[in-house]
């Protein structure tokens, strides 16, 4: 709050208010950087997990020698996918998507079977925003070091819900978001592994290490550092708690007649259910369970609004017109089991009332 109100020194400034505000800066990286477990020199700061992504992609790509091929599954976030395919579109790289079967899973098998001499970069998730399943980075991580491939891991979803240590996590590049973890909106993260070379995306001044031109959102990411530090503390005691209410509306959800629950039930984040009901589309039911001050989605919150089905669904092999029907419910810090039985019983009100 402080650098909203009234520190409003530029980082790049070398009078007093200008060190004063770098000082909160450096600290700020630093703490990120103790928390998981790296280098301060590793961290640099975005406006979020679309740039972070766009960043880790564009940086390792841009800079590519003669024919490139790049490794992904088609269940990841739109801020992959989309620079992807752009760039496969016009003609610049060759992408590997992968499969995926019916709950989402993916085989790292697979992975190293696409592997070419060509192959610049994997981008696989954490964890998905859809459906939570979580997946096998530490697998793939280990297949694209033996082949000396740079590896891209979205973790926008999983921070702050699961306990990831990037000393011992065999990623290249890690983004990360604020708002995923009860930080500001606005504000994000790149984890570059020391050794791993990047083109800049935004180049002007010679801000973030001459990665990322433009003055710093430096309430943002001095907000980001403290709750990234604050979602760490009893992390996995939360997590079991979230597990436990995720658990008890899977039940509510099962007990209604025509439901289903989509992704891996067993390699899952504690706090995500994503689900669907037989011959009801998403919308009437997020319309429904926000007139009673239930707040769902159908998808990505950034998609959320379209009309478009669940991308994650159909390539997992769900028909479109049930993929259009997903519903999903994340939980965090302040949802009790009151509210949970709550939610459950105007979900099966509400589905009964549609059908």
């Amino acid at each position: 709050m402080p650098y909203l109100t009234g520190r409003f020194g530029n980082p790049s400034s070398i009078h007093s208010f200008g060190r004063e505000a770098r000082k909160a800066l450096d600290d700020a990286r630093a703490r990120v950087a103790r928390t998981f477990g790296v280098l301060a020199e590793e961290i640099y700061f975005t406006s979020g997990g679309t740039e972070s992504a766009n960043l880790a992609i564009h940086g390792i790509l841009n800079g590519a020698p003669g024919p490139t091929h790049v490794i992904a599954p088609p269940v990841e976030h739109h801020c992959v996918l989309e620079p992807l395919r752009s760039m496969e579109g016009r003609g610049e790289i060759s992408v590997t998507w992968l499969h995926v079967d019916r709950e989402g899973r993916i085989d790292p098998d697979e992975i190293k079977r696409s592997i070419r001499p060509e192959t610049r970069l994997i981008a696989m998730m954490f964890a998905n925003n859809e459906t939570g399943n979580i997946h096998p980075v530490n697998a793939v991580g280990e297949i694209a070091r033996r082949h000396g491939v740079p590896f891209f891991c979205d973790a926008v979803q999983a921070i702050g819900k699961l306990p990831i240590d990037l000393k011992l996590l065999p990623v290249d590049l890690l983004s990360f978001s604020a708002h995923k973890f009860s930080g500001p909106k606005g504000a994000g993260g790149l984890f570059v592994r020391k050794g791993i070379r990047l083109m800049p995306l935004v180049e002007g001044g010679g801000q973030e290490r001459r990665m990322r031109g433009g003055t710093e959102n430096l309430s943002g990411i001095v907000g980001l550092a403290v709750a990234l530090e604050r979602s760490y503390k009893d992390l996995e005691k939360e997590m079991r708690r979230e597990a436990s209410l995720r658990d008890r509306l899977q039940e509510r959800v099962l007990d209604i007649p025509g439901s289903r629950i989509h992704g891996d039930p067993d390699h899952r984040l504690p706090n995500t259910l994503n689900c669907g009901f037989e011959g009801i589309e998403s919308e009437s039911i997020l319309i429904a369970l926000d007139q009673q001050g239930i707040a769902v989605s159908n998808g990505a919150a950034c998609s959320s609004g379209t009309l478009e089905p669940s991308h994650v669904l159909i390539a997992m092999g769900y028909p479109v017109r049930q993929a259009r029907g997903a519903v999903r419910f994340s939980l965090g810090p302040g949802v009790t089991e009151e509210e949970i039985e709550e939610a459950g019983g105007h979900l099966a009100e509400i589905v009964r009332r549609l059908r």
